[in-house]
């Protein structure tokens, strides 16, 4: 099993819609794989279908009063499920804060989902808090989309000093670029030059594009209703370069 954590300090960078879009490719090529959106907005759970409320709420799931194999819904895709997000993960810090070993707890739940799932993919929550460093030390990779401007790539290395700092050593970091604007020099330099600096961006990015948008009236992933646009051949060489990194 490999757990990927889908995660930026910033919102509005084409987080979710990374989660949903390679969790869906990750099913499609046959490996069973869970999705599991830990954001209280519940954005990729409206784009599976799926009603965005944990039976007896996160504390429950926290302390073992509620199975979390027990939560975990179908989608309409073969071999993909999704753990539903729920507005009681806003004070998810809170609840964690409250256990033995609060920084382990999110491991602690997934370890026994090895033998039912080959992908975990966490549609993380922004901001830096107790449950995003709960993230960190659960993952085997942390994916990072960047959208190709100056503060972007501050947020990034902050996140890297973060890392640094609380000595979280094991997770795979790999940046990508999201919601390119090819129209924009600054995008295009930046997109050059960083590299440069940070050897582990990946090549493959997000252009922005409709068809990502349209995934809120489709409620459904760009690889299943537009394969071939643009968005979906970007998400489809994100997710070629991203599973020979957990292989």
């Amino acid at each position: 099993m490999r757990i990927v954590g889908v995660y930026n300090i910033k919102g509005g960078v084409g987080k979710t819609a990374a989660a949903v879009n390679l969790a869906y490719l990750s099913a499609l090529e046959g490996y069973r794989t869970l999705l599991w959106d830990l954001d209280p907005q519940g954005a990729a759970s409206y784009y599976f279908r799926i009603k965005p409320r944990v039976k007896g709420g996160g504390r429950k799931m926290l302390s073992g009063r509620r199975d979390i194999d027990g939560l975990i819904k179908g989608t309409d895709f073969e071999k993909l499920d999704l753990l539903p997000a729920d507005f009681s993960y806003r004070n998810m810090d809170l609840m964690l804060g409250e256990a033995k070993k609060p920084v382990r707890q999110l491991l602690r739940l997934l370890r026994p989902l090895s033998e039912e799932f080959d992908r975990i993919f966490l549609d993380c929550p922004p901001s830096i808090s107790l449950v995003s460093e709960n993230i960190f030390r659960a993952a085997d990779a942390l994916l990072i989309p960047t959208i190709p401007t100056t503060l972007s790539i501050r947020t990034y290395q902050q996140l890297l000093d973060f890392l640094a700092g609380h000595k979280v050593k094991d997770a795979d970091v790999m940046p990508f670029f999201s919601m390119v604007d090819r129209r924009k020099r600054m995008h295009l330099d930046i997109i050059e030059q960083m590299p440069q600096e940070h050897p582990e961006v990946l090549a493959a990015h997000i252009t922005y594009a409709s068809d990502v948008e349209r995934m809120g009236i489709h409620r459904e992933p760009v690889g299943n209703f537009a394969p071939n646009s643009s968005a979906g051949r970007a998400y489809q060489a994100l997710w070629d370069e991203v599973k020979q990194r957990i292989a």
